[in-house]
């Protein structure tokens, strides 16, 4: 009995981290306990995680842990800290700097980010990361062109969404390749960072996460009415 208990327990694991899927042009964001997978991982090998297949023949996540000897040995130089972003949703764009002249953060500027992105769902604010958005300046810098901002900051009922807590932003750069953006953001990773490729919708999820990396791609098709995604009970949606 407990031999089959423990056989269900991974089983129901497995299939929720390699059947997460993207909805509404947003990203399943891999594993939120990446500890519990990299514990499985061979030393020096990447975990994977196979791709499944919905009930309606819709195509797959695939995903692996990362291992060390795969990421930087020591973080990346500081960037300039310039940024620019356009909310597609909002239709809104800041260009900031989010360093003062002494190298710390300038709190008004990571506020302005902040607001470009809010909820689009709630129009609700977060602070988000100040590691997130030197990543988003390292971006910046690489392609000197502005970087529109598919979902930032999500209100909604899964709490474990690294959207929700403020550490996620998926992005695209104009006239820049999808899978040229993700080679750079993979660059970046000293440790710590989730990467993933959405090829139909054109865009690159990047998050802040406790070790491990994790990297995926997911094909699977937009569902704007995915209750993941919906705001929290008694929470107004936006008006358009």
């Amino acid at each position: 009995m407990l031999r089959l208990s423990l056989a269900l327990l991974l089983a129901t694991t497995a299939t929720g981290v390699a059947g997460a899927r993207a909805d509404d042009g947003e990203e399943a964001e891999g594993p939120v306990a990446s500890a519990t997978v990299s514990a499985k991982a061979p030393a020096g090998k990447a975990s994977k995680s196979r791709g499944r297949r919905s009930s309606r023949g819709v195509s797959k996540v695939a995903g692996r842990v990362v291992p060390d000897s795969r990421l930087r040995a020591t973080p990346p130089p500081a960037p300039s800290g310039k940024v620019r972003l356009y909310s597609i949703a909002a239709r809104e764009d800041v260009e900031v700097n989010i360093y003062n002249e002494d190298g710390s953060y300038n709190v008004e500027a990571l506020s302005q980010v902040s607001h470009i992105l809010r909820c689009k769902r709630t129009d609700s604010e977060k602070d988000i990361e100040p590691r997130l958005v030197t990543v988003l300046s390292h971006v910046y810098d690489q392609f000197g062109k502005r970087l529109e901002i598919v979902s930032g900051f999500r209100n909604q009922r899964r709490t474990s969404s690294h959207h929700f807590t403020g550490t996620a932003a998926d992005i695209r750069v104009p006239g820049v390749k999808a899978t040229k953006l993700r080679a750079f953001v993979e660059s970046l990773d000293a440790g710590g960072m989730g990467v993933g490729l959405y090829p139909r919708s054109g865009f690159v999820h990047v998050d802040m996460r406790p070790p491990p990396s994790y990297r995926w791609i997911d094909w699977s098709r937009s569902n704007p009415n995915s209750p993941d995604k919906r705001p929290p009970r008694g929470v107004k949606r936006r008006q358009s």
